[in-house]
């Protein structure tokens, strides 16, 4: 694998790579590596998220050495030809219900994941065993998907390329992320949190816990991240400077109410009788 990570930084450091052919013939080693889990965007060592820098550079090498082509899969796609819509089989043990999903070749789909239609999974993410992406839901560019999570109908899960050395959005195993939800910007969603419907999470919201009687932000070093077991809904707090206090206007923020507790589980156990 250092051998792939050196050839690929030094290709995606070079001023003209279109007409080299050992680019795209080490650019579609590195895109198999991708798609098969081997490599990825971020990884956990040691308890701590680790970015891979040089694998988003192989993702943006792919965009430079692709031409665009139709790409007929049932519906009609034109689209770079180094990242064609992912073929599945009953091989891979991937359960894509009919609809209209799309998933790209470069993200890591584990087996016995559910894809409801439509759905999409872009470049770069891993999507790990026991996930279900509900209908309209979005795992973007280098996200990575725990185990057992569970993406409800509309979820976004922002993706990220550039900067190279940015952090991907991170949701870790046995999440529940609700209907309608945003999370973006790098956000690190730790495992077994629930995050209520029209839940949103940026760099630039400040997450209040009512139990613990404390805010979270994003620091110019770390992501915002919601803590292990959090359940979180979408809240406001008021504004009280100038003419928005007059107006008795309020701010939506995100807020911690309790920690996931036999109550909260009961009350998604229904996900293992869907699966």
């Amino acid at each position: 694998m250092s051998s792939l990570k050196v050839s690929i930084e030094r290709l995606a450091a070079q001023g003209e790579v279109e007409h080299d052919p050992e680019a795209r013939k080490k650019f579609l080693e590195f895109r198999d590596q991708l798609t098969q889990g081997k490599i990825r965007a971020a990884e956990k060592k040691d308890g701590h998220w680790k970015v891979n820098p040089w694998v988003k550079q192989g993702i943006l090498l792919g965009f430079r050495l692709g031409a665009i082509t139709e790409m007929p899969a049932g519906l009609s796609f034109v689209d770079k030809d180094t990242f064609p819509a992912r073929q599945f089989t009953v091989a891979d043990r991937v359960r894509v219900v009919p609809g209209g999903s799309s998933v790209r070749t470069g993200a890591y789909v584990a087996p016995s994941v559910i894809c409801m239609p439509p759905m999409f999974i872009n470049v770069g993410a891993y999507v790990d065993e026991g996930t279900m992406i509900d209908s309209h839901a979005l795992v973007g560019s280098c996200a990575q998907i725990g185990k057992r999570v569970h993406l409800s109908a509309a979820a976004q899960i922002g993706g990220v390329l550039e900067p190279v050395n940015a952090a991907p959005v991170i949701v870790e195993d046995d999440v529940l992320v609700g209907g309608n939800c945003g999370v973006y910007e790098g956000t690190l969603v730790r495992k077994r949190a629930v995050l209520g419907a029209g839940t949103i999470l940026t760099r630039s919201t400040p997450l209040y816990d009512l139990v613990r009687g404390k805010v979270y932000r994003a620091t110019a070093d770390a992501p915002l991240e919601v803590p292990e077991d959090a359940v979180v809904v979408p809240g406001s707090r008021a504004v009280k400077r100038g003419v928005t206090a007059e107006w008795h206007l309020s701010l939506y923020t995100p807020v911690i109410v309790k920690y996931r507790d036999d109550k909260t589980d009961h009350g998604i156990e229904l996900e293992e009788w869907l699966r």
